[in-house]
């Protein structure tokens, strides 16, 4: 099947957050709370979707409250943060949301994200996942996790629906 197919019939976009919005590195201040540097790319395509219609949730195993506000503040209003089954969590919104498995696409980067992304239509990770994630992705974007590539998988999808601007 042509990668172009593929995107052609997505209408939500998972990510996780710490490897594929931000670049898996955290800052540890004597203060105590993590830090994290998100993609300002990433966040135009995030809020852009959004705009657009399109469902975009955010399931992470972590915790980042300060995550989930920059989120909000894009409009990505369904954040779950510390989950331990990211797989029930997709399959409930997925019914929920009244999609089909094959209308979602998942992007993950490490060993927790394998099952959820085995359960959505399009399976995609950033450039440096971890090599079981990639070996089973689908999609894997030229781009790392925190630099870009929850816009690349974004821009190619809302480009080939006609939504890009």
């Amino acid at each position: 099947m042509n990668l172009l197919d593929l995107f052609q019939p997505i209408r939500a976009f998972v990510f996780d957050i710490d490897g594929v919005l931000t670049d898996g590195m955290l800052l540890v201040p004597e203060q105590g709370e993590l830090l994290r540097m998100m993609n300002i790319k990433d966040g135009y395509a995030l809020q852009l979707a959004v705009k657009k219609g399109y469902h975009v949730w955010v399931i992470s195993g972590g915790k980042s409250t300060a995550a989930q506000g920059r989120l909000a503040r894009l409009g990505v209003s369904e954040v779950y943060i510390q989950v331990n089954n990211k797989t029930a969590l997709l399959l409930d919104l997925v019914q929920r949301h009244g999609l089909k498995q094959e209308e979602v696409l998942y992007m993950g980067d490490d060993m927790p994200d394998i099952a959820p992304m085995q359960a959505c239509g399009l399976a995609c990770c950033p450039a440096d996942a971890a090599v079981d994630v990639k070996q089973m992705a689908t999609y894997i974007s030229p781009l790392a996790g925190g630099k870009g590539c929850a816009r690349d998988v974004i821009e190619k999808v809302l480009k080939i629906r006609g939504d890009w601007e």
